[in-house]
């Protein structure tokens, strides 16, 4: 397992976040945007309510380099590594990844469902792609996350419940609470204490 960090400031980082998410077009403002072509309209009219923290990692605990992306965007090589084969067909997405530096990627405007969740369910409503946001943090079950992390996630929830009165910061789950026996991230190493902890310290 490998890192990379960037040379530039954390602060670089949460300053993008404090420029806020243009409502009109859905995008999180000097975010790096990488656009997905996987996403569809949210039904019905349905306003985000929810927002679901994942874990990511591509090759399987490892962390850098352009796979993510790749992966959003359709266009992982699967010839580059053994897993990238078992997984060359998936049509998947995520409105948000935050990187190993706190560096925040965005695929998919926040009014559009992602296709992130799969199947899913949240205090008895099912399919919920169709009523949530979907954050990837880059990193492993096992592994710890990085404190730049922490605090860019903390950063753009409130962001996100700022600009979208819906969503609430009593509805934040893992993808493993949406999807128990199925999916296990962000895993045992994501600290929820300290997320909740930030979150508190900030609003």
């Amino acid at each position: 397992m490998h890192s990379t960090s960037s040379p530039e400031p954390l602060s670089q980082y949460l300053l993008a976040v404090a420029a806020g998410i243009d409502t009109q077009s859905g995008w999180l403002r000097a975010a790096r945007h990488v656009p997905s072509p996987n996403f569809d309209p949210r039904p019905g009219g349905i306003l985000p309510e929810l927002i679901v923290v994942h874990g990511i990692s591509l090759p399987p605990d490892e962390f850098g380099g352009p796979w993510i992306d790749r992966l959003f965007t359709n266009t992982l090589p699967p010839g580059e590594h053994p897993y990238f084969e078992k997984i060359k067909d998936l049509k998947v997405s995520s409105h948000l990844l935050i990187r190993r530096d706190g560096e925040p990627v965005q695929y998919v405007p926040f009014q559009e469902r992602a296709w992130h969740a799969g199947a899913s369910s949240y205090q008895g409503r099912e399919r919920c792609n169709d009523f949530s946001v979907g954050i990837e943090l880059e990193g492993a079950d096992e592994t710890p996350y990085e404190p730049a992390q922490y605090r860019v996630l903390s950063a753009i929830i409130l962001a996100l419940c700022e600009a979208y009165p819906s969503l609430s910061l009593t509805r934040i789950a893992g993808h493993s609470d949406i999807a128990p026996g199925r999916k296990t991230d962000p895993g045992p190493a994501f600290d929820w204490q300290r997320l909740y902890a930030l979150i508190r310290a900030t609003a």
